[in-house]
């Protein structure tokens, strides 16, 4: 198996190709810019379909939340007797002391209190299982799509990388999907709490006085305008909320792994503007939204306390009156409470449902982005040759702008193909379209004879190794790094893929050897020494055919000879392709290809290209000038 994953996709197309990202750039599609992140096309914010579909992540738990809706129905049903239970407790005190003026039947009361308490703490029992059960649904289907979007990464081709900061993907991988998760897990239990416990309080209500009940529900209508009204402003400026929040993270990421540059060119106070910007423009979209969607709590308790005072008013009347007992006011006047909790904790919940689904676009987004082509059924042959085909081939990162057109081509089995030119002339780009990094915009690429878009990409990647420029190791040991280019590989082929490439040496001074941890940012090793463990990986993966990205360009000129040496027995009976800027490196090549504007204008050997003094001999000269070749004639 060769390297083809994390190291692979590190390479991405020349500067002046891809599109560009960062503060002052966007990517565009056919409609005009889109958001990092977005494909073309891309929808208004709609708070429905996005809530819709947010509960459709919920659908595989359909049962336990039908058991859930069950046991909050039953717990809300027993909260909303707890008034009235305890009103007839009071007309018991209340007849017996002032209208009968006769002996408190205490048993009476002591019974009425006992099945008062048996109530609630019915409802406390309900209430707690069915918490316990949807906060286990909604940890499960965050897990799940957390998984999705994984996956969904996975699938995702390079031009979606290219045309995005990676902190304002990241950003959507694990702030927006926290955030989601808490608004769930804060919002989904209450809702339907406090949804039922306005059923049944209203259902006492009449149940107590229809009079007063249409009273109290005069206010509904009230909330609920005021609650749409003030949620449609809240919702746009929560989505900007979370846009800034990825942008700031982007910077915040560019800014530091590119911490020794900024340095270097003393531009730490251009980096704190950007950053003050950014993290204005966050605070300015975080400020509106909570403010505008905080309204409504002080709103909803105004409603709820014009309520009480209409109900306290028309309640005191039929009291006096005669039309309604004691017990019954005071039950009323409880419900009226417990009628307007629910409708001030439904309104404060969509602060944060706001701000859950404004996430949950994002992420939808990702979602939604066009995938690689599906793979085929194709297959390579058993024992690859490697003849590589290039048949009229055209490429282009944007349509409109073909980078590559009509390149033909054949690599013979086990030759060296060389390909130099000055930058941006397709020179990675032609080996990133054999990995199918990319797909082509007309004609093919063929080993064996197989076009490779028959054949799925793990299969013929599996057959294809790579060491890059940018160097990528991931932190762990050595030697977790070096097994990292071929499945179970034993301590003995490990020792011997260093050893080939001239990392042993090194290794071996270390400390710890091959059980030395490399952190994170690799900053621990010497560009040198992290370019030679790739090439050690490489060499564990005994590819069929070889791709070489300027792969000794950070070595010192003593270890460059050693690791020539090395790639020379690497390339023996290997079909390769070797990027080069230093033209030195490839004078053996058997082909040497000169790339200018995407198209082949040479090829040949070093010294039949020499010998026409064309593009490749004003490349030497160029370099030799500049002593970083020497002279072969």
């Amino acid at each position: 198996m060769s390297l083809h994953s994390p190291q692979a996709h590190s390479s991405r197309p020349p500067a002046n190709e891809r599109p560009k990202f960062g503060p002052q750039a966007q990517a565009t599609g056919p409609r005009g810019p889109l958001r990092p992140g977005m494909a073309s096309g891309e929808k208004a914010i709609s708070f429905g379909p996005s809530l819709k579909r947010l509960i459709g992540h919920l659908a595989p738990h359909r049962i336990a939340i039908f058991f859930v809706i069950a046991m909050t129905i039953l717990g809300t049903g027993l909260s909303a007797l707890g008034p009235a239970i305890l009103g007839s407790a009071t007309d018991l005190i209340f007849n017996a002391a002032v209208r009968d003026r006769a002996p408190i039947d205490f048993e009476a009361v002591g019974r009425v209190l006992m099945l008062a308490l048996a109530v609630y703490l019915g409802f406390f029992v309900f209430s707690a299982l069915a918490a316990f059960i949807i906060n286990g649904v909604v940890q499960r289907s965050i897990y799940r799509l957390r998984q999705q979007v994984s996956d969904k990464i996975t699938r995702l081709p390079l031009q979606y990388f290219d045309a995005q900061p990676r902190g304002e993907l990241l950003s959507r991988v694990t702030n927006d999907v926290d955030n989601i998760s808490q608004s769930l897990q804060q919002t989904l239990s209450q809702i339907l709490s406090n949804l039922f416990t306005l059923i049944s309080v209203v259902v006492m209500m009449f149940v107590v006085s229809w009079q007063l009940a249409i009273v109290a529900l005069v206010t509904i209508p009230i909330a609920l305008a005021l609650t749409v009204f003030i949620g449609k402003r809240s919702q746009k400026l929560f989505a900007k909320t979370w846009k800034s929040t990825g942008e700031l993270n982007s910077q915040i990421e560019e800014a530091y792994t590119g911490h020794d540059l900024v340095t270097v060119f003393g531009r730490r106070r251009e980096v704190r503007a950007a950053f003050a910007q950014k993290n204005a423009e966050l605070y300015d979209a975080s400020f509106g939204a909570q403010f505008i969607s905080g309204i409504i709590m002080p709103v909803m308790f105004f409603i709820g306390n014009l309520n009480y005072v209409a109900i306290a008013v028309f309640g005191g009347l039929m009291v006096a009156s005669g039309t309604l007992g004691i017990g019954a006011i005071q039950a009323f006047v409880q419900y009226s409470r417990q009628f307007t909790h629910p409708i001030t904790a439904l309104a404060s919940m969509a602060n944060l449902l706001q701000s859950g689904i404004a996430s949950a676009e994002r992420v939808f987004e990702v979602l939604d982005a066009p995938e690689e082509s599906a793979d085929r059924d194709g297959s390579l042959p058993d024992e690859i040759e490697g003849r590589v085909t290039f048949e009229n081939v055209t490429f282009g990162y944007t349509l409109e702008r073909p980078l590559i057109h009509g390149l033909s081509l054949v690599a013979e089995p086990g030759s060296t193909i060389a390909i130099v030119g000055p930058t941006g002339a397709g020179k990675t780009t032609l080996v990133n379209l054999i990995l199918r990094f990319y797909e082509l915009q007309g004609g093919r690429i063929a080993i064996d004879g197989v076009d490779i878009a028959s054949v799925p990409r793990r299969e013929l990647r599996d057959h294809i190794g790579m060491v890059l420029q940018d160097t990528w190791l991931f932190g762990g040991t050595i030697r977790d790094n070096i097994a990292y280019g071929g499945d179970n590989a034993t301590e003995s082929e490990i020792v011997a893929a260093a050893e080939a490439s001239y990392a042993d040496r090194f290794i071996r001074t270390l400390p710890d050897g091959y059980d030395t941890v490399i952190n994170d940012e690799a900053t621990n090793l010497s560009s040198g020494e992290k370019q030679l463990l790739t090439i050690a990986r490489a060499f564990l993966s005994n590819p069929d055919i070889l791709i070489l990205d300027e792969a000794t360009s950070s070595v010192d000129t003593r270890t460059e000879v050693l690791v020539q040496k090395a790639m020379s027995r690497l390339r023996a009976d290997r079909t390769s392709f070797v990027i080069a800027h230093r033209l030195s490196t490839i004078r053996d090549a058997d082909v040497i290809l000169v790339m200018e504007d995407g198209a082949i204008v040479e090829q040949g050997s070093h010294d039949a290209l020499i010998a026409t003094h064309g593009a490749y001999y004003r490349l030497y000269q160029s370099q030799f000038a500049a002593g970083l070749v020497e002279d072969s004639e």
